[in-house]
């Protein structure tokens, strides 16, 4: 039977499979699952080696970053450094039209710098910042809308939940995709900004009482919170551990900082931290396990390869290549999870787009970037959702107010695409020492 199969024929079946799958209802790893199984079956090939090299995935050395990331995320909120940080970011802006907007997105780059997730980062951002600015006289529905949209951010600015999945199923140096990341995660915060300057300059609200003194005393009270990402970042920059020792640092400092310094992180607290980290990271190593074995029969049979080829054979021109991967990115964000994606499509595009001479960190914050867009677009989108719970409005109010940020976002990552230097500077100013 093997051999009566050619890679075209068992990619049409795999990939068959999958979204006949979906279509029906099937969650995301129940079709990755059945359809590497069915083809294990049909080529023939003992399906314990299925789970052998699925479960071979699970105890990568860099994935142990992930449940300590999404714990720490946790813990900070629990332990009030988001809610310093959000009011450090409030007084920074001051009183600029649109201030609580840019605010809410300074506040997501800040908490992304920690949390390393898009949901994590708008649902501590959104607690605080929505009903802030409806106080002050924005409209509901935009104020959701800044939150969600600013949110992604969170997996761009380092450290990231998926840069650390994408550097494990791709082979890729996760200290290079954090280095890669912070200029185009400035990037989008500034896009960002500079909408909401713009869409805000006639709007008439309550400003903020600022001053030099509650500036001054933000950045005393906000001083340990501040420090966390410094502390994280610096560590992998210098060196000092790497990025799933760095999430271990991270989870003792909050601890550290909640109990001793801010005093607010409780027994309670802290089981709550722990019970929402188990949750989240069960449900993406059950996806990690199956998307494993799908992405072994891919390259096993060189389909990636066989997909580069049929492309290469239409054109050679590059741009034109990253505008179907942009536009095939951008659909697949508003019906499947960011870490879905990435599992799915690194295996097939890496090849593809190295092929084209695409460096795979370049490619890899591209991905990353789409993906941030993908938690504001509906249907599946969950940034807004969690924005449409905090804010309790309709997801549709929410979407219509997003159209121009998801607008300026996808702007940047159009120049982050053709001028790859911007994305690549940092690493390579690193040098070859980050791993």
């Amino acid at each position: 039977m093997m051999e009566a199969l050619s890679p075209a024929n068992i990619g049409l079946l795999l990939f068959g499979i999958f979204f006949v799958l979906l279509l029906i209802g099937s969650p995301i790893m129940v079709a990755l699952g059945v359809a590497t199984m069915a083809c294990f079956i049909v080529l023939d090939i003992d399906l314990s080696l299925m789970i052998e090299r699925a479960f071979a995935s699970l105890t990568a050395f860099p994935l142990m970053a992930l449940p300590a990331f999404v714990l720490a995320g946790s813990l900070m909120e629990a332990a009030g450094v988001s809610r310093r940080l959000v009011h450090v970011a409030e007084n920074i802006v001051g009183p600029t039209p649109g201030g609580l907007a840019i605010s809410t997105t300074l506040s997501c780059v800040f908490f992304g710098a920690i949390s390393g997730s898009g949901p994590a980062t708008t649902a501590a951002v959104g607690m605080l910042m929505i009903p802030a600015m409806a106080k002050r006289g924005y409209n509901v529905g935009y104020a959701a809308a800044a939150t969600a949209t600013a949110g992604g951010i969170g997996i761009i600015i380092p450290p990231s939940i998926p840069m650390v999945i994408y550097g494990v199923s791709g082979q890729q140096s996760i200290s290079k995709m954090f280095m890669a990341g912070i200029i185009p995660g400035i990037l989008i915060a500034v896009g960002l900004s500079v909408m909401h300057f713009f869409l805000c300059r006639n709007l008439k609200t309550e400003g903020l009482d600022w001053s030099m003194k509650t500036f001054i005393h933000s950045l005393r009270d906000g001083f340990w919170s501040i420090l966390a990402p410094v502390i994280i970042l610096g560590g992998i920059y210098a060196g000092i551990f790497t990025p799933t020792e760095a999430a271990v640092v991270a989870i003792f400092y909050t601890i550290l900082v909640g109990i001793f310094i801010h005093k607010e992180l409780t027994l309670k607290s802290f089981m709550a931290s722990l019970k929402t980290t188990s949750w989240l990271t069960g449900r993406v190593l059950v996806l990690v396990f199956t998307a494993t074995a799908f992405g072994y029969l891919l390259t096993s049979y060189r389909i990636p390869v066989e997909i580069a080829n049929w492309i290469l054979s239409f054109t050679n021109n590059v741009n034109l290549v990253w505008f179907f991967v942009v536009i095939l990115l951008l659909f697949l964000g508003m019906f499947m999870e960011t870490l879905a994606i990435i599992m799915l499509v690194t295996p097939v595009l890496l090849p593809i787009m190295t092929a084209y001479g695409v460096d795979p960190i370049h490619f890899g914050i591209i991905l990353i970037c789409c993906c941030g867009i993908g938690f504001s677009t509906p249907p599946l989108g969950e940034n807004m959702f969690i924005a449409s719970g905090i804010a309790n409005i309709s997801l549709e109010e929410i979407s219509l107010k997003a159209l121009p940020l998801v607008a300026i976002n996808i702007a940047v990552i159009a120049i982050l695409v053709m001028f790859p230097d911007i994305v690549l500077f940092l690493p390579n100013l690193m040098g070859t020492g980050l791993q």
